[in-house]
């Protein structure tokens, strides 16, 4: 930060694959200048809360288990360290986590998709489906 104009440090997310199908995006945030609402300061465990609620009754949106020691326990990871992007090949589902560091102030909101699926073209299909007042699953 000394060299720079940055206020807070940046976090760092490397992310490379040879995957034809699948992704993997990550969302870095900053407890003070992201999660602050109201004047409170909020961490990883509200945002993992607030997004366990926004989609408890989502059919393809699910919240994963908190953090990488949730991820571990639920056998989430390949070799107890990735997030495979290829799992959700050919689904319409999308996956949600949250890791995060409280020491540090910084999590990682990360979405795991198949692009071809849950990508433009099942996102077309679902949004048609609303708009034509038929089941939202149809055809997915």
């Amino acid at each position: 930060l000394e060299y720079s104009t940055l206020k807070t440090m940046p976090v760092f997310l490397p992310a490379v694959g040879a995957f034809a199908q699948g992704m993997v995006v990550s969302v870095p945030l900053h407890y003070e200048r992201d999660l602050t609402r109201r004047g409170r300061k909020a961490g990883g465990e509200a945002l993992h809360a607030a997004l366990v609620e926004h989609y408890a009754d989502s059919t393809f949106v699910e919240v994963m288990p908190f953090g990488e020691a949730g991820a571990k326990d639920a056998e989430l990871l390949e070799r107890g360290a990735f997030l495979r992007p290829d799992v959700l090949n050919d689904t319409n589902k999308l996956q949600l986590f949250v890791f995060c560091n409280d020491e540090l102030g910084t999590a990682v909101l990360v979405a795991r998709l198949d692009n071809l699926g849950k990508g433009a073209s099942g996102a077309a299909v679902q949004n048609l489906n609303l708009a034509l007042g038929l089941g939202e699953t149809t055809g997915l």
